[in-house]
């Protein structure tokens, strides 16, 4: 079902490169550098390296190398430059960088600013949601505000301090969202908070706890702590957040806890890090603030699970289909769970659990085989949530078989919806300069209203559509986006086109994300042509001690898209081309006469391919060097004989070898 986890993340870095970000982004250079250098050539090498910096009014372009060292080399190259006053495009680049990471990718940006851009919020919600990427915030000092030293009347020193509280609200929400924390400290302090929230970019890394609370209260916590699991980390994020911490054998260890202790601790700015031996059992955690924060527990193990809602399929043949965006509120809904490691783990329950309070909906697990699971659940949670899953797995490494518990978490926040939103697939070519129509519907299961309608792209292309659509109770509504790449737009560019709707009131929404390339309408049609212009040769019965060699000309006709790539086929020989312009080169080819045969493989810009085959008898030595003739009488293909008087001899001493009689 195209579900997957990829064997190592990206590591993905967006980075505000405003005036102020100078000390910002040497601490990005010295992580990048101690990253790169302790992961490479290890299993948690990243496979891929992002970098997408931002400023105002300008974001991008997203930089991708699967290349360390050229990613060192991004890095280095980013300067903080002169701008103007906050806020700064911080949801663009993160929306660039969202769309170009892979699934289950892990991102850091760094930044000191507000959003100027914060009507993106949504659309970076649904892209969290539908890539299950989760999204760090490095905040430094004052948020917004030393920016500001212009703003010395008592009534714009307000609006900025609204928009500091607003801001880091925002930016709380987002990283709630993703599984994600929003840390913010000194400008002194992000080097070590980064280096600390890095060391968790692992590919065996887990979930086992995490959980949001906007109004901070006295509350308990647990999680089960098994024997695969190693690197244990609990990460509490929140301004005066006292703590109790109790491991399997009754012990305590809290904020105030002076004496000698196996758990060692770290605060810097709002981000305290705990980290615990891996003893096995049932842990407890009490969290005690007046102010909101975030907790997630992590360590690594190769036991872990991913997921996707499903739903019957409509179609004539019975099965599912996966749910792109959100699950349908206020019915029953299945979830199909992969157990990775599943031949030595099952699962037993499946939870849907409350991002932000302790309420929580069973599901029923039915086993399908190879670590498949199906689970039903007859009502979702009518807030955020997470999924939850606990199962038993088996101890092969003591000489006695033993099961035990393991507990396993989602990152993403998920949210039902009532509202529906489809986008026709049926065409994904975005061509420069020709408006593509994108028709799309909106259906609700609950109540009708004035649905608002918001659309975003990636690429900043041009793009309308109705600000909005009238739905009736249970009925749906159609309507069409229009997007136009510039004639300008680069061949391949990647274009994502989020659609979403808004039910009234704005308590409900939800979305549908399309994916288009840009490629312009293909004319040439025709492939590349061959011309040969010599090929000679001094071939004896001793082919190792003769060669031969021949000359073509290559051109891919005046209305051609050029020659993209000339190569070899078939011969051992050495092969050189000069292109002498876009849509003609000149081959050259020698060979050992014990290599007699010849394939080159000519391809243009539009993928039209051409074989030219040449061949030299290893016994004969032919010079054959025709007029050139233009371009347009040449075949596109060439299989080229030798003289017509050496071939009937060749032919002839053929014959009588085998003993034929030749008329």
């Amino acid at each position: 079902m195209g579900i997957s986890k990829g064997s190592s993340k990206a590591l993905c870095f967006v980075v505000d490169t405003t005036r102020s970000m100078g000390d910002d982004i040497a601490a990005v250079r010295t992580v990048t550098s101690k990253i790169i250098d302790s992961k490479v050539g290890t299993e948690d090498e990243p496979s891929l390296y992002i970098l997408v910096p931002f400023n105002d009014p300008d974001f991008g372009p997203l930089m991708k190398t699967t290349d360390a060292e050229v990613f060192k080399g991004y890095i280095n190259s980013l300067r903080a430059y002169e701008g103007g006053d906050t806020p700064e495009m911080s949801l663009s680049g993160l929306q660039l960088a969202l769309t170009g990471s892979p699934p289950n990718s892990e991102i850091f940006l760094f930044t000191d600013a507000p959003a100027k851009d914060e009507y993106l919020k949504n659309t970076v919600i649904a892209l969290i949601e539908q890539s299950k990427t989760v999204v760090n915030f490095m905040i430094t000092n004052i948020l917004g505000f030393h920016r500001c030293r212009e703003a010395n009347e008592n009534q714009q020193q307000q609006q900025n301090q609204r928009m500091v509280r607003s801001d880091s609200q925002l930016y709380r929400d987002l990283a709630q969202a993703s599984g994600g924390q929003a840390i913010q400290v000194s400008k002194t302090q992000l080097l070590q908070a980064t280096s600390i929230i890095t060391e968790s970019t692992s590919s065996s890394l887990v979930t086992l706890l995490q959980a949001s609370r906007n109004l901070g209260r006295a509350e308990m916590y647990t999680f089960i702590v098994d024997e695969t699991l190693t690197n244990l980390i609990i990460y509490i994020t929140g301004s005066s957040v006292d703590y109790t911490l109790v491991n399997p054998s009754g012990e305590l260890h809290n904020s105030t806890f002076t004496g000698p202790s196996i758990i060692t601790g770290e605060l810097v700015g709002n981000l305290r890090t705990l980290r615990l031996p891996a003893q096995v059992g049932l842990w407890e955690l009490r969290l005690t603030s007046t102010n909101p924060y975030t907790l997630r527990v992590i360590g690594q193990s190769p036991i872990d699970f991913i997921f996707r809602f499903i739903k019957q399929s409509e179609g004539p043949l019975e099965g599912f289909d996966l749910v792109e965006n959100r699950p349908t509120a206020g019915v029953n809904t299945s979830l199909q769970v992969i157990l990775l490691e599943g031949d030595i783990s099952t699962v037993t329950e499946v939870t849907l659990v409350e991002s932000s309070g302790s309420g929580q909906v069973n599901g029923l697990v039915e086993a399908q085989g190879g670590g498949q699971y199906l689970v039903h659940f007859d009502k979702i949670p009518s807030v955020e949530f997470v999924v939850l899953v606990r199962g038993q797995s088996t101890n092969s490494t003591t000489s006695r078989a033993s099961s035990m518990t393991f507990q396993r978490q989602s990152t993403t926040s998920l949210r039902a919806s009532s509202v529906s939103v489809t986008l026709s697939d049926t065409e994904s070519v975005l061509e420069p300069g020709t408006p593509l129509l994108i028709p799309f519907s909106v259906t609700t299961t609950g109540k009708g209203g004035n649905f608002v309608i918001k659309a975003t792209n990636d690429q900043g292309f041009d793009l309308t559509y109705p600000s909005s659509l009238t739905l009736e109770s249970g009925g749906s509504a159609n309507g069409t986006a229009r997007i136009n790449a510039p004639l300008a737009s680069q061949a391949g560019t990647g274009v994502t086109l989020t659609i979403e709707a808004e039910a009234p009131g704005g308590a409900d929404a939800n979305y549908d994300v399309l994916r288009l390339t840009v490629l312009p309408k293909v004319t040439d049609f025709s492939p590349p042509v061959c011309q040969l212009l010599s090929l000679q040769s001094n071939c004896s019965d001793s082919c190792n001690q003769s060669t031969w060699e021949l000359s073509v000309q290559v051109t891919d006709g005046g209305n051609g898209t050029a020659i993209d790539s000339i190569s070899l086929r078939e011969g051992d020989g050495i092969l050189n081309f000069n292109m002498t312009t876009a849509n003609v080169a000149l081959v050259s080819y020698n060979a050992s006469c014990c290599s007699p045969n010849v394939q080159l493989v000519v391809v243009d810009r539009v993928g039209n391919v051409e074989v030219c085959s040449y061949s030299v008898a290893p016994n004969v030595s032919p010079t054959f060097s025709p007029t050139i003739k233009p371009s347009s009488s040449t075949t596109a293909s060439s299989s080229i004989a030798v003289q017509p008087s050496l071939l009937c001899l060749s032919v002839m001493i053929l014959g009588l070898m085998l003993g034929c009689k030749m008329h």
